[in-house]
């Protein structure tokens, strides 16, 4: 077979059945991710990446690898990275940002004993740091401007290798065109290099805001107890109903009474908010 022919060849092999039921089960097991079977050809595409890399034949010889050469468990994260979804924009769901800078941080600022005022943030969806950034945009634009008051955000992901492209804070300038000019100019750095299309994002953003593994399906987040503000979006939809609120329960035990949580607008609390929240938008809710 010539060398031509051979990418179609690799591209048109599927995994078995069975072996795509077992690779779904380990990841909803994993994750909480659902991946049924109209997914296959989608997480196929993605492990063929592996598949190259790791220089073997095909698909079901990756299978072979995992359960019959015993290699599963050191390829889990890299199953994980494959396979997890990772859409992310700066200003994604322009309204969350706009409620708040002008509800939400208002009231937080305001309430009794807050003296100096300091907010604790938490992306809780991080991907590869898109939504971090832009609170952390957002946040220093309003402190800059008063009153005053200080903040930090934690973004947090299952995939490393989302992880280690949010610390860099290195994106392309197609991908921060929804920020503002003013923001850009302040917040956004060109490339020495102005033949290269990248940007990275200003350092004093980067040291108030740090990235850590987290895994939503583990039973206990190593997070605060008395965070100000969750924004967790667009993830909840990959669960199935009694994940969802598993997950919903265990991110509401770290949000401080009048904090708030944000999901995405695509999803929902899970059957209703849990007891002790209350609506506030149709996808705010506050504690």
């Amino acid at each position: 077979m010539s060398e031509l022919a051979q990418p179609a060849r690799f591209a048109a092999e599927r995994l078995t059945d069975r072996h795509y039921r077992s690779i779904a089960e380990i990841v909803q097991k994993q994750t909480g991710i659902c991946l049924p079977p109209t997914k296959q050809t989608m997480v196929e595409g993605r492990l063929r990446k592996r598949v190259r890399a790791l220089g073997l034949a095909g698909l079901n010889d990756y299978a072979s690898l995992l359960f019959e050469r015993g290699r599963l468990e050191e390829e889990l994260v890299h199953i994980i990275d494959c396979v997890t979804t990772n859409k992310t924009d700066f200003f994604r769901e322009p309204d969350h940002f706009e409620f708040l800078r002008e509800v939400a941080v208002p009231a937080l600022l305001a309430q009794n004993g807050r003296r100096p005022a300091r907010l604790k943030v938490w992306s809780a969806a991080a991907s590869i740091g898109a939504e971090a950034y832009t609170l952390a945009m957002v946040l220093q634009d309003m402190a800059d401007a008063g009153p005053r008051f200080t903040f930090s955000i934690l973004g947090t992901e299952v995939s490393t290798d989302v992880l280690t492209h949010a610390r860099r804070g290195v994106y392309t300038k197609d991908m921060v065109a929804p920020v503002p000019a003013d923001m850009a100019l302040r917040y956004i750095m060109p490339a020495r290099d102005s033949a290269r299309p990248e940007v990275r994002i200003a350092p004093e953003l980067r040291r108030l805001t740090r990235f850590e593994q987290l895994n939503l399906m583990d039973p206990h987040y190593p997070v605060d107890q008395d965070v100000d503000v969750i924004f967790c979006r667009n993830v909840l939809i990959y669960f199935d109903k009694a994940t969802q609120k598993q997950v919903l329960d265990r991110l509401c035990n770290h949000l401080r009474p009048g904090g708030y949580i944000f999901v995405g607008h695509s999803e929902s609390m899970a059957g209703g908010a849990r007891a002790g929240l209350t609506q506030v938008l149709p996808t705010v809710f506050q504690a």
